[in-house]
């Protein structure tokens, strides 16, 4: 990351709530062809999450603290923080001296903008402004929230704003907190009804409906430059596998996320 830092505009898109097994299993049957064909091998890494629920998670991903690959390590990583004794900080991976990674890419030029989802990047009490605080620039709307059925459409929309008056020579940071995987994702599954509540296949279907639209988002992040991209889950969720339901808990489905990074090349189309 050392190279990149600087000389490409960066993108991290946290699918917010996603399970590993539901995006393994949509990516192998075809069923998320625009986010397929950025996967390295058209599959996901498997990793675990930083966190159980949302703030820890992020918390720990914009102190450089990126899932963690799902196998024995130690496992280098993207950025780190100067510290002694890390095990993790390797030759190419991009050191700073900022208590958080945002700051430290402000403080390297880069234009930070935040597109929050769930609520903790609302800002309607303190809690949700502690993490889109962190960014120099800071969106949210209700359209953007996890009641809204079109709430990745609306995010995009900004980002493609975002980026359109942006000074061409200005690098950008752009971190997109999608929140239509989070509770209630029933009204994405044709047929479901609020009164059946969500379920493993609406989950599933949240995330197809990401997958219909991220085409566009990938398309901004790279209309001015080369950019590289990470995206993944900050932690997964329950339906009630052996008996949990939700997150903020030590269950496999919780603990276990999907992950990618990839460059995106710049012109290329919103599919």
């Amino acid at each position: 990351m050392s190279e990149v830092v600087g000389s490409h505009d960066l993108l991290l898109v946290t699918l917010d709530t996603l399970r590993y097994d539901v995006a393994a299993e949509l990516a192998a049957a075809g069923r998320i062809p625009h986010l397929a064909r950025h996967l390295p091998g058209g599959v996901w890494e498997e990793r675990h999450a930083p966190g159980s629920f949302t703030y820890a998670s992020h918390q720990a991903i914009f102190a450089g603290f990126l899932p963690t690959p799902a196998a024995p390590g130690p496992h280098p990583r993207l950025f780190a923080a100067r510290f002694a004794g890390s095990e993790t900080t390797a030759e190419r991976t991009f050191v700073f001296d900022a208590p958080d990674l945002v700051s430290a890419l402000a403080g390297a030029g880069y234009r930070t903008v935040c597109i929050g989802g769930v609520g903790f990047f609302n800002r309607q009490a303190p809690l949700g402004s502690v993490l889109p605080g962190l960014f120099q620039e800071a969106h949210w709307e209700p359209e953007f929230g996890v009641a809204s059925p079109t709430s990745f459409e609306a995010q995009v929309s900004r980002a493609e704003q975002v980026v359109r008056e942006l000074p061409s020579g200005q690098r950008l940071f752009l971190f997109v907190n999608v929140s239509a995987l989070h509770q209630p994702n029933w009204f994405h599954r044709p047929g479901a009804t609020r009164d059946a509540g969500d379920s493993r296949a609406t989950h599933a279907a949240a995330l197809e409906y990401v997958d219909a639209h991220i085409g566009r988002l990938f398309a901004a992040a790279s209309s001015r430059r080369r950019a590289f991209a990470i995206v993944c889950s900050d932690h997964g969720t329950a339906y009630g596998d052996d008996g949990y339901t939700g997150h903020r808990l030590g269950h496999e489905s919780v603990w276990t996320v999907p992950y990618a990074h990839f460059f995106l090349e710049p012109g290329a189309t919103a599919r």
